[in-house]
Formats: structure tokens, C-alpha cells, sequence
């Protein structure tokens, strides 16, 4: 999350972020019930400002940051980051509704920041600068002192920090991302606030430190790779068989923006297939058994086409 900058209210903070969770529910609950909360005009007019940069960012993407070395992307697999440093313009967002959930889960990841403070929680060093061997960073505060990164996820994203299996499942790299931010701080003190975009439920994720890996070793590791001239052969992550024979892209690389490029072998030298059921888009690196929905391949490739003809 980017921008987000709240002022304090000036009160006395006494509470701890293991209450956090807990407390942000607490103030909903009482404004439900009619009790309002204390907003001043600074505190709300900041959180709109937010807001507003939000829409502005995702209405102007930054395409000039794209395989820059940072610290949010230091849990990304090298393969990946190759190709954002040297195949950039292969970019393509996707679908309209996946470009919408990205935007609506910034949104919500300002309001939660905002709610925390709401709830008596001190919020302090809102996108302070860090810096590893020359990468940098931007956390995005700290809370109670701690270190805390905010989140907007799925509903099975969202089960994966609040049960803490993100410990074993990380395909976005978040444990790297908190490891650095610790790291540049000198300390090990680090957590998740994290909300699902679909039920509203909000849990507080503080990983051991044993999930967490060297920063320094991962910039070495990337740096290394971004000196090749090719991408490393093996692929991010491993395909998923799915229950009719197919072979069908995880999630890790479902989101990725070189997913067409990296795949362009698969379904014997054809690329990728894609097909629309009603909850998502499938990707297909083979297919063995015909979906019975839509394909809907031909719309992504006119889509990568024209696009990088206007980025060409």
C-alpha cells in the first residue's frame, strides 16, 4: 500500500497491536449500534486525500517502476523479476473485474489504516523510506511500534494469514517483503494487518521469525539473476492438475503480467488458454479435456497486441 498518511488524534496511546484486530471490530460495532466515532477534520480530510491518490495511481499506472529492485518485491521469484527488468512492455492487466479488485483493495487498505487509528491504535512513520545494500522501501507504518504492513485479500488468501498456513504458502513473497522492512529497521518486530475483500472480517498476522528470509541474501540472489542476459530455466512455480487432466496456471503466476511470454510453449507451441468460468478466467498451459464454458484466449491476445503496439 502507497501514500497512506493519518494524523494522530494527539490522545494518550496505551494499547498494544496484539489488540488491534479485536479493537478496529469493537469501533465498527459501536458505530453500528449508533455511537459515533470522534473523526477531526484533519484525520478526514487526510484519509480522503488518500483516497483520492489512490484513484489517481491506479488511473496512472507508474509503467517506469516495473523491474526496478525494491523491497516489496524481494519475495518475487527470479524469473519474474527478469522479466519485468527486461521485458517490460509485455504488461497486460487482465480482465476489467481483476483491475477493479485491485483498486477496491487499495481502497480498503487506507480505510483500514484509517480505522486503526480510529480505534486508539498509534499510528506513526506512515511510508517511511528504508534502505538494504541499496534497495529501498517504503513500509507502510508502524503500529504501537511494531512495524505493520496492511493487506487487502481474498477470502482464501485471507484464510492463509489469519490461520498462519502463509507460513508454508507464500506465492506473493510477503514474508520477504516484512523481513526487509525489519531488517532496514533493526528490529524483528513486524506484522500484517490484513482485511478480506469479500466478508469484511480483519485479523492481525505476526509471523515467526523462521518464515522470515535473509533480505540481504534474497537482493544478492536477484541481482545475480538481473546480470543474465537470459531468464533463469525454471519455472516460478509448479502447474496444478486440475480434476478433468489439465494442466492449469497457480495462483502465483495467474497474476503475473508476463504469464503469455513466460507460457508462449505451452498447449504444444500455441500459449495459453484461457477459459471463463463464472467465479474466474483459467489459464491452461494443457489441455487434455475440453472445458465446457467459454474460451476466451482470442480477446487476451488482441488485447496483448494492441497494447504492446502502444508501448512498443
Amino acid at each position: 500500500m502507497e501514500n497512506i498518511k493519518l494524523e494522530t488524534t494527539g490522545q494518550k496511546h496505551t494499547k498494544d497491536i496484539s489488540t488491534l484486530a479485536t479493537d478496529i471490530k469493537k469501533l465498527i460495532e459501536n458505530i453500528s449500534k449508533g455511537k459515533s466515532a470522534k473523526i477531526s477534520d484533519s484525520q478526514m480530510n487526510k484519509f480522503l486525500d488518500n483516497i483520492k491518490e489512490a484513484m489517481l495511481a491506479w488511473n496512472n499506472p507508474d509503467r517506469k517502476k516495473q523491474g526496478m529492485l525494491r523491497m516489496s518485491v524481494l519475495g518475487k521469484p527470479p524469473r519474474q523479476l527478469w522479466y519485468d527488468r527486461f521485458s517490460p512492455k509485455k504488461y497486460l492487466a487482465g480482465d476489467a473485474s481483476l483491475n477493479l479488485k485491485f483498486l477496491y483493495g487499495h481502497i480498503l487498505e487506507h480505510l483500514v489504516l484509517f480505522l486503526a487509528e480510529l480505534s486508539g491504535h498509534k499510528i506513526e512513520d506512515q511510508q517511511k523510506k528504508v534502505e538494504i545494500d541499496g534497495v529501498t522501501g517504503h513500509i507502510d507504518s508502524k503500529i504501537d511500534g511494531e512495524i505493520c504492513d496492511v493487506k487487502s485479500a481474498s477470502s482464501f488468501g485471507f484464510k492463509k494469514f489469519k490461520s498462519g498456513e502463509l507460513l508454508g504458502d507464500d506465492p506473493f513473497g510477503y514474508h520477504a517483503q516484512i523481513a526487509g522492512y525489519e531488517q532496514a529497521e533493526g528490529t524483528k518486530k513486524g506484522a500484517f494487518l490484513v482485511i478480506d475483500k469479500v466478508s469484511g472480517d480483519i485479523c492481525l498476522y505476526q509471523p515467526d521469525d523462521l518464515a522470515k528470509p535473509n533480505a540481504s541474501h534474497l537482493i544478492k540472489t536477484l541481482r545475480d539473476t538481473l546480470e543474465k542476459k537470459e531468464p533463469p530455466e525454471e519455472k516460478c512455480y509448479p502447474l496444478s492438475n486440475t480434476k478433468a487432466g489439465n494442466k492449469e496456471l497457480p495462483i502465483g503466476c495467474q497474476f503475473c503480467n508476463h504469464k503469455f511470454e513466460c507460457y508462449k510453449d505451452s498447449n504444444k507451441g500455441k500459449g495459453l488458454r484461457i477459459f471463463k468460468y463464472a467465479s474466474k478466467n483459467v489459464y491452461l498451459a494443457e489441455v487434455n479435456k475440453q472445458p465446457n464454458v467459454d474460451e476466451i484466449t482470442s480477446k487476451f491476445e488482441n488485447e496483448l497486441k494492441t497494447y504492446n503496439k502502444k508501448y512498443a
